[in-house]
């Protein structure tokens, strides 16, 4: 057919000017063309030849700066612009194909109109991105020419008595509509920038974000395009497949996302709320309002997306019914009654009629539905992730207010508050992104029923009301999983602090043979955890069943009525894939309706329960400081004092002493404010300086400032950082400084045996250090800082005697005291009182005297009697002496070359190794953790071969067999409804009811095979979910069992939080996620290749299509599932630091608010959220970007899969059944499309967790069998306690260095042996050889004639007794904690009590023997539980009995009734001490001096004090 602008027929009035040239149609569609053309040539140049120095006034980093007026405005208006030249152009060709020759100006003017629109936004973003609005005049003249050429032809068909019933009327009005509303928004821009037309331009600056580097977060400010298709973020994508994603590259976050404007706004929202006359101002409602006031916008915003996208989603079953209906009619149209001017003009109805119209209608409400969709989805979680950020920052200054006391009373854990903070908050962030489904949805519904009651009449409304009906059951299985996974929680929670106590104690278990009690205790809480599980995994099998069982029996109760009940209705395939896909609409709201409102349910139980609780109150009772020193009266934190006391005098050492549980800590702390004071008050000395100047302006005071003072706490507090930012903490680095505190806290020699020296990072809780490390870190905090007043409390009681002198001489007195500093040392030493000028003696939670020694002399001569036998000092000459000898003794120490390796500082610095095999290994952690492998396929097979082979053939062939079943369903209902049609089309009978079709064969059928389809839903819900069970209950059962019998190198070599993050995070994702990720990717990827596999049948033509799209999906999924995973571990990995600075902050908060470093800390806690939500904010955005990306695929599936069945269809081949069946296919294929790519990247990261188990489980277990069998062994061994050392050497792994070299000892039965030796002697390694703790590769042991070495571990381990330095007690009762093996009677708890001086503290608790030991023994002074230790070990009454260290936090007199305790009741045993005070071994039998693994000295302790040079002589002599 030949081509012509005007058309080629004979008197065509196209050619016809006798009524004026703009009367002639053709012409007026030829004037139209004008503006276009114009436009296309005065922008190509521009913007192909550029431009010099683009943003050359303004420097700013992204191109991304919208700043015209109206710029949302004019993208809004040019996407609605093409839309409508699109259905131009549309109208054009059909109406163009009722004439006889083709009438190009029907639809080339619109097509150039077209390219124009492009070309003006393209123009119009270079020209606003590179500030030259100048330029912008091109498109001010191009939309004048736009807005009259359309008039005109308005005009002219006004004129011609064209109407509102042509579409070409309707369309040609929008057009002049579009374009006059474009000259507005050109005319706004010059009206507010003034580029033109005025003398003075404005000048504008770009937002302070565009001008940070950092910022690299754009979803913000790019343009609309690119908001919702997510453009900006293809360079970032593609930047990540080539290197791993880290904090830098994603960069800051934008200012209005940042936790510190989030906080800000939602404190103002409080404010108003609190302002508003509302009768209780804290309740629930109150805060459920002031989120609402603070981020209710962009919510509205979401659901505004989250409709429009659910009322575009019925286009698609609409649409699938009008091209099937057509099809079905041969896509037939009457001819147009209208022609003007040579030409046809047809209605909206008419245009709509036609089968192609509607494939490309269907495409276009595709991509806007599903660009609705996703801004929904991210308006949402945006809009949750900044109120996230908020409220961790407002729980964060609340934590910052918190009372200590509280807290110590287990009233609030750290546990608990990281629950908050990592759950709760989360749970908040996630109801915000359902908020938009619970609004959205009812409309989903309602209009869902009223379309299929529109195709199916009646019939649908009993299919609707079956989905309905059922819909209060979802909701009930939705609230029984809630339950049941609050119940799995709380087991789970319980099970990770069995797990977590296990795991801390692992030394003392395995030294006392107790691991088969803790890990029957967690076994048994996992059975209980695992029965919730199974409630779990069954209410999940139901919810899964039903949301896919559902729709299956609504379309099939709803076709049988509407074929059997209503027999004259229309059952064509257009009715039935319409509904068909209706119905799979329908059931998603419902399911996800019940769900939200089960979590909604779940959030308003967990987050507004239970959570407020006593801030520090106290400081408010604080009196105005009116006097010099610093001054208590009579307050009562716990402890009583009878009268005021005005002790802490300026510049001057004040010293409190008293036995363990006296209340001197207590003191400290209630001068501090942390106590929950009944009465009296503390009064400061206002005129000395505060270092921290007033509060952060987010944060104000709520209470009365005292100076900041420098406070090292009894028990160590480390920040998880490098030494020297432990040290320095904050302050300014002064090399001078540092290094003087550093020898002053004898730091140097550990720091030289560090992997990276003083930048070697600190663990969480100072993991990698020992004890004595720890200690001397935190006071050299306190030494470092330049504050007027320090609070050492017992900063003494983890070192030896050498260390504690040297402290104390040169920290305490030369860099404190002689400074004028205010001190106040607690310290059990008494030796160090001759150096106080203050001092306060505490008993039973009282002042028991105070004054200078010299008064207390005077005055109490009894009790200065008793100090000077404990402090064991003859004069001043002497403790000189001691100081001058133990000197030569450390510098001798500075210059040994000893290079440790990172693991073994584990071992309390007693192993002399080398350093360089471990640190390889340490520097792969960072390779290892961003280790872009592909599918961890190993992995998957582990996993699923754990399900063993019954379980494993029934999954796959229960999930094969239900996707076929599900396509025959949908083939045979293809084929019966063409049967329907084809029977009426065919017949030609007189009689109504020789025309019915029978229904019945085709029925039975599809019910049979419906039925078989729900029974299958059945069994591959059931069988993923007991897959998973099994799988779980496997794995962790391996886990526990290989931990637990794992060698201690194993514990000191790995981090603890490692080990447990496997037993959290890990067992939680294989407990509860990878089932639910498994059933969901296998579904989405066989429903994706079912769909496929049918639209390719129906159509074969859509196979050459399909190539080039599964080329782009499969780069779209590669490259996502690589940044995919990167964020999905920075995510991770962001949020534990943030949780680690919780955790760290409620542990130190008494250190943070004592040296008022609140400021500093909160500023940290916003570095921490922004970086965590920054990666989420990062994650969510690629999410979207590959979501966007599947569904436009999607969309261009359903386009091609239509314009080829439509086409297959009209040259006769294909059925309409089978058209509706095709196209129903493709939108499935739109819908999980993109599930198949996220829950194919969500596996490869959860399957990360099966690889970690993996290789935790491969971990070599210590040998517990032995050579000999329990026949063989003496059933009292051993009864002598003798002991035979030969030739032993030893060391803590086959790579490492000895430890112990050739030792060499014969321990007679009932001797008393003390072992004595510097830090890292192999004092402690000497105790571990006796229970086989460390590798011992040559030499023996013989204990009362049997080698240690051929009995089972857990024989020897149960004989023998131990005490360790570090005080180890479990959360139970005490009886617990002293005889987890219930073999000892109450007689014998109570003696063991009574030995370790503990009877009249127990007698005095509520239950006596039963009362409650809270987690690590919180509830006991350091010293208390070191007694409980001491008491335990009693209890076991074995015949040998050693002690390391074991009385290093307890105070002199009671250490001192120890020993005579030990010495008389364990008189006929064999007892080993190893000793940090020299002189509790002087009443030993023998002693051993010891030097790196080596014996020095053995022999009697006066044989050794009377020899010459002996190094024994030197210890007792420094000791004095």
């Amino acid at each position: 057919m030949t081509l012509a602008f005007c058309g080629t027929e004979n008197n065509s009035a196209a050619y016809k000017v006798n009524h004026g040239v703009l009367n002639n149609g053709c012409f007026v569609d030829a004037l139209n063309v004008v503006p276009h053309v114009f436009l296309l040539f005065i922008t190509f140049p521009i913007l192909f030849i550029g431009w010099g120095s683009q943003s050359s006034k303004v420097h700013i980093h992204h191109s991304t700066w919208l700043h015209f007026p109206g710029h949302n405005l004019r993208w809004i208006l040019t996407f609605i612009l093409l839309f409508v030249l699109v259905c131009e152009i549309a109208e054009g060709i059909v109406s163009d194909g009722f004439s006889d020759s083709r009438h190009l100006h029907l639809y080339m003017p619109p097509g150039m109109a077209f390219l124009a629109a492009i070309t003006s936004i393209v123009y119009y973003h270079n020209i606003e991105t590179s500030n030259f609005p100048k330029l912008l005049i091109a498109l001010l003249f191009y939309w004048t020419l736009a807005f009259i050429t359309k008039t005109i032809k308005f005009v002219k068909f006004c004129d011609n008595k064209i109407g509102p019933p042509q579409l070409r009327f309707c369309l040609t009005g929008l057009l002049v509509l579009l374009y006059g509303m474009l000259l507005l928004v050109e005319i706004n821009v010059i009206r507010v920038r003034r580029y033109v037309f005025f003398k003075k331009p404005k000048e504008v600056k770009p937002p302070e974000d565009l001008q940070d580097l950092g910022v690299r977060f754009l979803q913000p400010f790019v343009n609309l395009l690119s908001k919702g298709t997510y453009w900006w973020m293809n360079t970032f994508i593609r930047t990540a497949h080539k290197k791993p994603i880290d904090l830098k590259a994603i960069g800051k976050l934008p200012i209005a996302m940042r936790a510190l404007t989030n906080y800000m706004l939602l404190n103002e929202a409080f404010k108003t709320q609190k302002n508003t006359d509302t009768p209780n101002p804290q309740g629930s409602k109150s805060i459920w309002c002031a989120l609402c006031h603070a981020f209710g916008r962009p919510l509205v915003l979401s659901s505004t997306f989250r409709i429009l996208a659910d009322v575009l989603g019925f286009a698609g079953p609409l649409c699938v019914s009008g091209i099937v209906h057509h099809v079905g009619k041969g896509n037939i149209t009457f001819r147009p009654r209208t022609k003007i001017l040579g030409v046809f003009f047809i209605s909206s109805q008419e245009f709509l009629a036609n089968a192609y119209v509607l494939a490309v209608l269907l495409f276009f409400a595709l991509l806007l539905q599903r660009t609705f969709l996703q801004a929904s989805y991210y308006v949402a979680i945006e809009t949750g992730i900044n109120l996230r950020g908020a409220i961790q920052t407002k729980i964060y200054n609340k934590i910052m207010r918190l009372s200590t006391s509280n807290m110590s009373m287990g009233e609030m854990t750290s546990g608990q508050i990281c629950n908050l903070v990592a759950i709760d908050t989360n749970q908040l962030m996630w109801f915000f992104f359902l908020c938009p489904n619970l609004w959205a949805m009812p409309v989903q519904i309602i209009v869902g029923v009223l379309l299929l009651y529109y195709l199916l009449g009646i019939s649908a409304l009993i299919g609707a009301a079956v989905i309905i009906v059922l819909a209060p059951v979802q909701y009930f299985v939705a609230t029984k999983l809630s339950q049941a996974q609050r119940s799995t929680l709380e087991y789970s929670n319980e099970r990770l602090k069995k797990t977590n106590e296990l795991l801390r104690g692992i030394k003392l278990l395995k030294l006392y043979a107790w691991e088969h009690i803790f890990h029957s205790s967690v076994e048994e809480t996992r059975q209980k955890e695992m029965t919730s599980l199974r409630a779990f995994a069954l209410y999940t099998s139901i919810s899964i069943f039903m949301n896919a069982a559902i729709p299956i029996a609504a379309v099939l109760i709803t076709f049988i009525v509407h074929a059997h009940v209503f027999k004259n209705a229309d059952f064509s395939p257009s009715v039935a894939f319409a509904s068909l896909s209706l119905f799979h609409i329908l059931v998603t709201p419902l399911f996800l309706l019940s769900n939200s409102l089960g979590e909604t349910h779940k959030i308003g139980t967990t987050l507004f329960v239970n959570r407020k609780r006593p801030t520090r109150e106290d400081w408010n009772n604080y009196n105005s400081p009116i006097r010099r020193p610093v001054k208590v009266t009579e307050a009562e934190d716990y402890f009583k004092m009878s009268h005021e006391i005005t002790f802490i005098i300026v510049g001057q050492l004040t010293m409190i002493v008293g036995q363990v549980g006296c209340g001197k800590s207590s003191l400290l702390l209630g001068i501090l404010g942390e106590m929950q004071k009944v009465s009296g008050n503390v009064t400061w000395n206002s005129n000395i300086p505060d270092n921290e100047t007033g509060e952060d302006i987010l944060y104000p005071p709520t209470v009365p400032v005292f100076q900041a003072l420098a406070y090292a706490s009894q028990k160590p507090w480390l920040l998880n950082a490098t030494v020297e930012e432990n040290i320095t903490f904050e302050s300014p680095f002064n090399k001078q400084r540092y290094n003087a505190v550093i020898d002053a806290c004898s730091l140097q020699p550990d720091i030289d045996i560090l992997p990276h020296g003083d930048q070697t990072q600190i663990g969480e809780r100072g993991i990698n250090l020992s004890g004595g490390q720890r200690q001397r870190i935190s006071v050299a905090r306190a030494l470092y800082q330049q504050t007027n007043v320090v609070f050492l409390d017992d900063p003494f009681s983890a070192l030896d005697i050498h260390l504690s002198d040297h402290l104390m001489q040169e920290g305490i007195l030369n860099m404190l005291r002689d400074d004028k500093r205010t001190v106040v040392l607690v310290t059990h030493k008494l030796q160090y009182l001759p150096h106080a000028d203050w001092i306060i003696a505490m008993k039973d939670g009282t002042i028991q005297r105070e004054g200078t020694l010299k008064d207390i002399q005077k005055s109490e001569t009894e009790l200065f009697e008793h100090w000077k036998t404990l402090m064991n000092r003859q004069d001043q000459e002497l403790e000189k002496e001691s100081l001058i000898e133990r000197k030569a003794v450390l510098d001798r120490k500075t210059l040994q070359s000893t290079v440790y390796s990172r693991e073994a500082l584990l071992q309390d610095d007693e192993e002399d190794e080398d350093e360089t095999p471990e640190s390889d290994d340490e520097d792969n952690l960072s390779s290892v953790f961003h280790q872009r492998a592909k599918m961890p396929w190993r992995a998957c097979g582990k996993y699923l071969s754990s399900a063993g082979f019954l379980l494993l053939p029934l999954l796959v062939l229960s999930q094969l067999l239900k996707h076929s079943v599900m396509v025959s369903t949908d083939f045979w209902l293809a084929h019966w409804t063409w049967s329907a049609i084809a029977f009426r089309g065919a017949k030609n009978c007189s009689y109504e009811q020789e025309c019915r079709f029978d229904h019945s064969y085709y029925s039975k059928i599809f019910t049979i095979l419906c039925g078989l389809g729900i029974i299958l839903c059945l069994i591959t819900s059931i069988a993923v979910e007991w897959t998973g069970l099994k799988v779980a209950k496997k794995l962790h059962c391996l886990l526990l069992n290989k931990i637990i019998l794992a060698p201690m190198r194993f514990f000191e070599t790995t981090p603890l939080g490692s080990i447990l993050n496997r037993f959290s995070a890990d067992c939680n994702t294989i407990d509860q996620h990878i089932p639910a990720t498994l059933e969901c990717l296998s579904r989405s990827t066989l429903l994706c290749l079912s769909a496929l596999a049918v639209i390719s049948y129906v159509t074969p033509m859509f196979l050459i299509a399909l190539v080039p799209l599964a080329v782009i999906c499969y780069f779209i999924q590669k490259y996502f599932r690589v940044a995919s995973r990167d964020l999905q571990q920075l995510d991770d990995s962001t949020q534990l630091p943030l949780l680690s600075h919780f955790s760290e902050t409620v542990e130190g908060l008494t250190t943070i608010r004592a040296f008022r470093y609140e400021s500093r800390f909160k500023q940290k806690l916003l570095e921490y959220t922004d970086a965590n939500n920054i990666a989420s904010l990062f994650l969510t955005a690629a999410n979207r970007w590959l979501e966007v990306r599947m569904e436009y695929i999607g969309a261009c599936v359903v386009l091609i899969a239509a314009v080829t069945s439509i086409t297959d269809s009209l040259s006769h081949k294909l059925s309409s059944g089978l058209v509706g069946l095709g196209l129903t296919y493709a939108l499935m294929v739109s819908n999980y499309l993109n599930w198949m790519v996220r829950n194919l990247a969500d596996m490869e990261l959860q399957l990360g967790a099966v690889k970690r188990f993996n290789s935790l489980i491969k971990t070599e277990a210590e040998k517990y069998e032995g050579l000999l069998s329990p026949a063989q062994i003496p059933q009292n061994w051993p009864d002598q306690g003798e002991i035979q050392i030969q030739n032993l050497c030893v060391r803590y792994d086959s790579t490492l260095k000895p430890v112990l070299k050739h030792v060499n000892a014969h321990i007679s039965p009932g001797q008393k042996i003390g072992i004595c030796g510097r830090t890292g002697s192999g004092k402690s390694s000497f105790s571990l050889a006796f229970f086989r703790m460390v590798d011992t590769f040559e030499g023996r042991i013989i204990i009362d004639g049997i080698d240690i070495a051929k009995l089972p571990l857990q024989t020897l381990r149960s004989r023998l007794s131990i005490i360790l330095q570090d005080p180890i007690l479990f959360s139970g009762t005490i009886r617990f904690n002293l005889d987890p093996e219930k073999k000892c009677s109450d007689s014998m708890l109570w003696e063991a009590l009574e030995i370790a001086q503990l009877k009249h503290v127990v007698k005095a608790l509520p239950g006596g023997l039963d009362a409650s030991i809270t987690e690590g023994g919180e509830n006991f002074s350091q010293g208390q539980r070191q007694l409980f230790c001491l008491a335990r070990a009693f209890v076991r009454k074995t015949s040998i009995f050693i002690m390391d260290e074991a009385t290093a936090s307890i105070d002199m007199a009671t250490e001192n009734i120890l020993q005579k305790v030990v010495m008389t009741a364990f008189a006929d045993r064999t007892v080993v001490t190893i000793a940090h005070r020299v002189h509790t071994i002087l009443n030993a039998d023998m002693v051993i001096v010891m030097k790196r693994g080596v014996i020095l000295e053995y022999d009697k302790p006066e044989i050794l004090l009377e020899q010459e040079g002996s190094v024994f002589a030197s210890f007792v002599q420094a000791d004095k």
